[in-house]
């Protein structure tokens, strides 16, 4: 044999995994059946958000390079698309946790104070790892949030802050994005006619209506009016940082316009894997955004409205959050901003060629 033989109980560790369970109920003398389930599901997610970080970590290394190789950039939407699937799978787990009642959780919940969800250092370091700013997180017990976390973990914490987040990474790898400037296009200017040329059309449409009243028109315009204004702020220098300033948006504007101009143009052939991570990255965002929510769901049916045991107002605060700690919200709303495919600009011959690509088979001989 090439290497010596191995076990399948020694590989996995079976003994030492499955010695981990102990129900603290069962320790003062009154085992609550429950609490096993409640373990191991909760045992289950650290082990998963474990190999969440081991992908995310090999990422950011990834992302973490000034010139990103593309066959290092496919690697990276895989692991991210598996980091995706990951947290999917997690959420099927609450199914699991609510076949336990109210009841059967009251059996042993007053034994974990001040245990809490809130101190797993994992789903931190993945909130905190893929980019969520320390001034958009709730404000918990008024503290800051790696207070929660057991002493030994407080200054990794403090560290992982400091460094670059996967947001980082991806603004700067969009900052620089080809095409978007070039001799003959423009994209942000024809973007801008575009747009205008649309709004216009769509308020002469609405003059024009003959099934409107005047009091309707005036009302349409007025709304047209409001979207030619979101439009607007994109355009102007000065509105934009006011936006930035005011948190409705968090990318730099260069790094915004490029990943409209992939989104945009997501079928040209070199755009398509960008596209990808972009999507993966606005499923990944939306897939963390309903664990949140079914975790307060679960919440508010085994507590209702009772306080949590780490002392947060429980379903409120898991319900808060679900809004609040969203990552990469600057790509979901570029929905905002899309436009008919008829309306988008044509790209020049030479910029298309560029994007596209090409094999040449060998010359006969």
């Amino acid at each position: 044999m090439k290497y010596p033989p191995v076990h399948y109980h020694d590989y996995l560790g079976i003994e030492a995994l499955l010695g981990t369970q102990k129900r603290r109920s069962q320790d003062f003398g009154k085992p609550a059946h429950d609490e096993m389930l409640f373990i191991i599901v909760h045992q289950a997610y650290e082990l998963w958000f474990k190999q969440v970080l081991f992908e995310l970590d090999s990422v950011l290394e990834i992302f973490g390079t000034e010139k990103i190789e593309e066959k290092k950039m496919g690697r990276a939407v895989a692991r991210l698309e598996r980091i995706r699937d990951i947290i999917t799978h997690t959420i099927g787990q609450i199914d699991i946790l609510e076949t336990m009642t109210p009841m059967d959780f009251l059996d042993f919940r007053d034994y974990l104070y001040p245990a809490s969800g809130f101190q797993s250092f994992q789903w931190r370091m993945i909130e905190t790892k893929l980019g969520l700013p320390v001034d958009q997180r709730l404000a918990y017990s008024e503290s800051p949030f790696w207070r929660s976390l057991h002493p030994s973990q407080q200054e990794a914490m403090k560290k992982i802050l400091s460094e670059r987040s996967l947001f980082d990474g991806l603004e700067s790898w969009l900052e620089r994005t080809p095409f978007l400037s070039q001799p003959n296009f423009d994209f942000w200017k024809s973007y801008e006619q575009s747009v205008v040329n649309l709004l216009n059309e769509d308020e002469q449409v609405v003059r024009k209506n003959p099934r409107l009243n005047e009091a309707d028109k005036e009302k349409t315009i007025k709304g047209l009016e409001a979207t030619k204004q979101t439009y607007l702020n994109l355009f102007d220098p000065e509105k934009y940082r006011e936006l930035q300033a005011s948190g409705a948006v968090r990318f730099s504007s260069k790094a915004l316009q490029a990943a409209l101009f992939i989104m945009i143009y997501r079928d040209e052939p070199i755009l398509q894997l960008p596209y990808r991570l972009l999507a993966c990255l606005v499923d990944l965002d939306e897939k963390m955004t309903e664990w949140r929510y079914r975790h307060a769901l679960m919440a508010q049916r085994m507590l209702g409205k009772k306080i949590g045991t780490g002392g947060s107002s429980g379903h409120e605060y898991l319900k808060s959050a679900t809004e609040k700690h969203k990552i990469f919200a600057d790509l979901v709303n570029l929905a905002s901003f899309m436009i008919p495919s008829s309306q988008i600009p044509e790209l020049p011959e030479n910029i298309r060629e560029q994007m596209n690509f090409f094999f040449r088979a060998p010359k006969s001989s």
